[in-house]
Formats: structure tokens, sequence, C-alpha cells
């Protein structure tokens, strides 16, 4: 509780969902085992190791005098244990609301609590989809391992003429696409294809080139995905995808690979391209080991720059 910054979580809208504890970031050693985030009227603890129930307890009690204490108005506090099997949620207060919207810079976001491990976005890389908005207008955008299309919503929101959203999960596209009619976005401009990227490079290929390519693969998918096996893969057809003047954002959120296996696999696999940029994820994810944390890299192939915005 005293490593939250609850001015910085008093600053926002009552509606804009946030973390209020990385303490996966390893700051703070007495609480390394807990992230907290909000999503209105929803708070929701994540443990990476067991806590006693009368801390856990205690926490939430103290989570709630604070909360309602700034103004926002709590209706449920869930616990969901990253540290045993399946990662099952509690309800420690409350309603057990399993399915609301959330916000996220004026765009929305359907989130789902208590059946999976993962609620339907990544909050660290908000400045990654904010880069995107800024910088997709009138583009065509390839979203790869896209999940529930976050970067699809953002580009589009951007003016984006068209993204191409591959995941191999049909039911984390039909978010995505919810996500797309919550912001009330032009569904033509958008197509959703459920498939194994390394068995579909002819169909995506066909659809481009596209000016952006977003690759935010999962660290580790059994039977699908295997970062240091297959980002080459990804990385070596870049030239086949992009524009002329195209531009990549090549993410890592593998804990076990740093900035080097990125950088070196860019240089053995698409030599001509060129590194322009590094985004970092918002301040309060910043890892006190930051090779461990969330990694993004914005390359293109060996041309000046245009006009892309970049951070």
């Amino acid at each position: 509780m005293e490593h939250i910054n609850w001015q910085h979580v008093e600053s926002q809208p009552e509606n804009e969902m946030q973390r209020l504890l990385h303490g996966r970031g390893f700051h703070f050693a007495e609480s390394e085992h807990i992230n907290i985030d909000w999503f209105s009227p929803v708070i929701l603890i994540i443990l990476y190791k067991e806590m006693k129930a009368k801390d856990l307890q205690r926490l939430s009690a103290q989570l709630l005098h604070k909360m309602t204490e700034i103004g926002f108005t709590v209706e449920s506090i869930q616990v969901q244990f990253r540290c045993r099997d399946f990662a099952p949620t509690e309800i420690l207060y409350g309603e057990p609301i399993t399915d609301l919207i959330a916000r996220e810079n004026t765009l929305k976001y359907k989130i789902n609590l208590g059946s999976k491990q993962n609620y339907g976005i990544f909050l660290d890389m908000k400045n990654g989809r904010q880069w995107l908005q800024n910088n997709s207008e009138n583009k065509s955008v390839l979203n790869l391992f896209s999940y529930t299309c976050a970067f699809s919503n953002a580009a589009i929101a951007g003016g984006a003429e068209r993204v191409i959203n591959l995941d191999m999960s049909k039911a984390a596209l039909a978010v995505g696409r919810d996500n797309h009619r919550l912001n009330g976005h032009d569904l033509s401009r958008v197509k959703y294809f459920a498939h194994d990227l390394f068995k579909s490079w002819g169909k995506v290929k066909r659809f481009g080139p596209y000016d952006i390519v977003i690759a935010d693969p999962p660290s580790l998918q059994k039977g699908s995905v295997n970062i240091k096996r297959d980002y080459p893969k990804i990385i070596r057809r870049l030239p086949d995808l992009l524009t002329a003047d195209g531009v990549a954002l090549l993410c890592l959120n593998s804990p076990d690979l740093d900035l080097i296996f990125l950088r070196e696999v860019i240089a053995e696999e698409c030599p001509q391209a060129v590194i322009i940029a590094q985004i970092s994820p918002p301040e309060l994810f910043l890892n006190i080991e930051p090779e461990r944390g969330l990694k993004c890299l914005l390359l293109r192939l060996n041309r000046e720059p245009n006009e892309w915005d970049c951070y």
C-alpha cells in the first residue's frame, strides 16, 4: 500500500484502467509478489506467491478504504492466484463481477475476470498502443499475435486505412471484434484471421504490403510459439511484408531474453533493417532489471524515416 502513488491514481479518470502497484518490477522486496490493477469498479489483486488469508484481507480493507477516500466507487475486490494451477480467482469483497468495460485513452475494451489467466489487455503496452494511434493515419497495418485486437483498435482510432489481425484464437479475435464495435469503428476496415502464422505466410503477404507491422508474440505458447525458435522466422519476412518506407514494432516480453537477443536476430535475419527507436513501457512498469521487463523496438528498412513520430 505504501508504494502506491495515490496522487497519480487520483489524477486519472475513475473509469481509466490502470495498474495501482507493479510489484513485479522488483523495486520493493516486500511486495514483489503482488500486482494490483483497477478496472472500475473492480480492484484485482494478482499474487505470484501465497499470502496468509489475514494479510490478504487486511490488504483488501486498506485498498477499499483508500480508493473510497479518493472518491472511486469499489464494488468488488478480487484476487487471482497466479501462484496456483490454472490461476483461480476468489472474491474478497463485494460482487463477483466478471465482465466489464474499461477505458484507455478514450478507447473502450472488454475485460473478463475469473475465467482465464489474462483478462483481455496488457497494461504495460499502453505506450506502444499510443504510438500506433499517433502514427497510423491512412496506413495499412498488420497485427500479428493480435489477441483481443487492442493494437487494432488503437490503429483504427488513429485513422488507419485497414488492419489485418492474425491470431490462432477465434475466441480472442471475437473479443477484438466486440472491442471495435464498442468504439464505433468501421468494421469494413478490419479483417480477422484465426490462423497459425507460420503456416499462413502466403495469405499474410497477399494482403500486403503493410506500412506498419506489429509483432507481439507470447513468450511461450505450448504447441504454437517459441520465441527463440520463431522470432527469427518473423524478422526475416519483414522485407516481404513492409512497404518501402514501412515500420515494424517488435515486442519482446520474455524475462529470459534481452534486447541483445532481439538486436542480434535483426542483424542476422534482416541486416538491411535500421532500429530507429525504443518504446519504453509506462514508468510504473519499469523493472529494476530493465531487460527482464517489456522491450519494444521500432525498425525500418534502410531508408529515410519519413514522417514517423517516434518516442
